[in-house]
């Protein structure tokens, strides 16, 4: 599920900004940015989001600055120099006399290994407290996706409300349907001249292809997923991938009420019931 959590945060003198952002995923991907003295408490961090996020696209930044700017970034003076003198020496030797000291400055002032920012080291006290302040986060992401959650509810009762109702609806339009295919394959026999037509015959012919486009069993399979894909929202578990499965059983009983038909208004209600199940389909991928 989409969320979003940021917290701001002061600890001796370091300002820690710390951003989390989730997008829909099957299963947790996990992509953290840290500043250097951070990185050795990587695991722990993806061990903290997977106990509450559990899965999602989850994008964790984590920066920080100092309030003292002169202790924000060191330079190596001593590297620095030598550096400088070494390079005047080789371009002595190359025979360049004359030097721009300053555009050389500033491109040695360029070398990692001469500024050096983020220096500190987080101790243990500290890491304790950076750590509430991811699981703030954390936990302001967790709410948000509760409320878009609570929003998707909704909108999956609604629809299965909607399939609940199409469903009786097909009911009348059955019991009609079975005279109407008998008063057909009748018809149809009638203008066959000179065929002498055993009538027990066609009786049981006629009750044999009633019974293989008999609709019952797979209303009765429908309301019953529609009743545990309610009860299994209401489910205080993780239950995604449940109403996942759910959402494909029901697909199939509409599929096969579909085949069964035979008649047009009963497929016009099942391309309906297959609209507001494609929707539930959808947005499943969007709960945990």
């Amino acid at each position: 599920m989409t969320g979003f959590g940021k917290t701001s945060q002061t600890l001796n003198g370091k300002n820690f900004e710390i951003e989390i952002r989730s997008l829909n995923s099957k299963s947790l991907d996990l992509s953290i940015k840290l500043p250097q003295s951070l990185k050795d408490r990587e695991m722990e961090i993806r061990t903290l989001t997977a106990n509450i996020l559990e899965r999602g696209k989850i994008d964790i930044a984590i920066t920080y600055t100092t309030e003292n700017c002169d202790d924000a970034i060191k330079i190596n003076q001593e590297l620095l120099k030598s550096y400088f003198c070494k390079i005047k020496e080789i371009g002595e030797n190359l025979g360049i006399k004359q030097w721009d000291d300053t555009t050389l400055l500033t491109a040695l002032l360029k070398f990692q290994d001469i500024q050096k920012a983020d220096p500190d080291v987080i101790d243990n006290n500290e890491w304790e407290q950076i750590k509430q302040f991811i699981i703030n986060a954390l936990r302001q992401l967790d709410n948000f996706r509760v409320q878009e959650g609570e929003t998707l509810k909704k909108d999956f009762e609604h629809r299965i409300e909607l399939i609940e109702k199409y469903g009786a609806e097909v009911e009348p339009l059955e019991k009609n349907r079975v005279p109407i295919i008998k008063e057909r394959i009748t018809a149809r026999l009638e203008e066959l001249k000179n065929v002498d037509i055993d009538k027990n015959r066609l009786e049981q012919e006629l009750i044999y292809y009633i019974e293989k486009l008999d609709i019952t069993e797979e209303k009765v399979r429908l309301k019953n997923h529609c009743k545990y894909f309610r009860e299994t929202l209401n489910s205080q578990e993780s239950t995604g991938k449940k109403l996942g499965f759910i959402a494909q059983e029901m697909g199939r009983e509409i599929n096969t009420l579909g085949s069964k038909a035979n008649d047009s208004e009963i497929q016009k209600i099942v391309v309906m019931m297959k609209d507001e199940l494609e929707k539930i389909k959808e947005q499943v991928l969007n709960i945990l």
